[in-house]
């Protein structure tokens, strides 16, 4: 089958697989693990941070995120759109017992000026309101779209002017970096944690890394076990991690040439819009012209009986993801389904 719904169904490649087969082991949760020890100072080099720290998810990485810095009963401001809001099962209610305050963040721009309007740190002592403890920023945002540095550098700015932390959900930094021009560590250096994941576009089978200062990242050890993720062996999973970071950063942009092909084929099957704009990485937004209820619930088991996996459509849009396992042939392959499913 081929697979489109999302990159997080990339596979571990065979040198990953060897990799795990043979890497060297201990109880990490001992701190022993000589594999999972060698992954968290790569990534925090890779991040330009003084440590990292492996989650078993970027759910868990941006809860633990949230758990390090806030007490409970603050408040953490972000865009209304980004995935700690959207796709988190609203774990920031149950596992840091935060409250999210949300602000329109269009592709996930976070405005200076209604940011400011928004932050309550000068109301520590108020009996009615709680206090910001935390901003947020996602880059890539979940549109597929990054970020610019200017704009992180605006955020940036108002939060040092009231001596906020600042957390960046950085699942897709590497696309981000990729479609800037940039290193991962300029992105990430405009926050004082990231979330990375692994197994989004870069083929490791499971994980995530926490990075941060020292003595955020000790803090947020101990949290992370309470949270239940200390792991044991988890070299075997830090070995794909390491590869995931050496090796295929350096492909994703190749993935997102073929987003661009994608789109573009797309638009010339008559009644499909494709968002051409939105195509800054390896997703591609669409929708049909005059769909129906009933097109909608039947059209991800049409390109099944094709060989082909897509998500239905959300609120009247399609989303196709490139990634690892998406070439020419397959590219093509989606093309022609969508010509006769779309027709």
């Amino acid at each position: 089958m081929i697979d489109i719904r999302s990159d997080t169904v990339t596979l571990p490649t065979e040198t990953m697989r060897k990799a795990m087969a043979a890497a060297e082991l201990g109880d990490d949760v001992y701190g022993d693990d000589p594999t999972v020890k060698k992954l968290e100072a790569l990534g925090a080099e890779i991040m330009g941070k003084e440590a990292s720290l492996f989650v078993p998810s970027g759910t868990f990485g941006n809860q633990l995120a949230l758990f390090t810095w806030c007490q409970r009963g603050s408040e953490v401001v972000l865009g209304d759109e980004c995935h700690i809001v959207v796709h988190e099962g609203g774990a920031a209610a149950i596992i840091p017992g935060v409250q999210l305050r949300c602000i329109s963040a269009p592709y996930g721009v976070l405005r200076p000026e209604e940011l400011q309007k928004r932050l309550r740190t000068t109301n520590r002592d108020s009996l009615h309101e709680p206090a910001t403890s935390l901003i947020c920023l996602e880059n890539t945002h979940g549109s597929g779209r990054p970020v610019s540095l200017a704009d992180m550098d605006a955020v940036r700015d108002v939060a040092l002017s009231f001596a906020l932390p600042v957390h960046l959900d950085g699942a897709r930094i590497f696309n981000a970096a990729a479609a800037l021009g940039c290193t991962a560590a300029d992105i990430a250096t405009r926050a004082d944690s990231v979330m990375l994941c692994l197994s989004k576009g870069l083929c490791a089978p499971v994980g995530s890394l926490l990075a941060g200062p020292r003595d955020f990242i000790e803090k947020a050890r101990l949290k992370r076990k309470i949270m239940g993720g200390g792991l044991r062996q988890a070299g075997v999973l830090a070995a794909a991690g390491i590869l995931a970071l050496t090796d295929h950063p350096q492909l994703l942009a190749a993935d997102h040439a073929r987003a661009q092909k994608l789109a573009q084929g797309l638009a010339k099957i008559k009644g499909l819009r494709v968002d051409m704009e939105a195509v800054a990485t390896n997703m591609v937004f669409f929708s049909r012209d005059g769909s129906t209820a009933e097109f909608d619930e039947a059209v991800a088991g049409a390109f099944a009986k094709r060989g082909i996996r897509i998500n239905a459509p959300r609120d009247g849009k399609y989303r196709f993801v490139t990634h690892h396992g998406i070439g020419d042939g397959e590219l093509a392959a989606v093309l022609s389904a969508a010509t006769e499913v779309f027709a």
